[in-house]
């Protein structure tokens, strides 16, 4: 999986929409290996972040899951204690 792309489910706030799209564009980039697509291929490459994303929205609206909800700051303090560790 892209690094780049992170897990959006169940967290506190919801995912917003800019966050599902930057994640369906890193997606489009890594099936496409481009990541800007020539004037030729622009339209095909931004309909497909849209389509993507609009999956993804429905998708991350009717998942279901009797877990609290994740917090976004102590997940962020855990990818950073992951990081120190790995490049450290």
């Amino acid at each position: 999986m892209c690094r780049s792309i992170k897990p959006l489910f169940n967290f506190d706030p919801p995912a917003t929409d800019q966050e599902i799209h930057d994640a369906a564009l890193q997606f489009v980039r890594k099936l496409s290996g481009t990541t800007r697509p020539s004037k030729r291929n622009e339209a095909a490459f931004d309909r497909a972040v849209r389509s993507i994303a609009e999956c993804a929205r429905e998708l991350l609206d009717s998942l279901e899951t009797s877990q609290r909800p994740r917090d976004r700051e102590e997940e962020a303090a855990k990818a950073r204690a992951r990081s120190a560790v790995r490049f450290a």
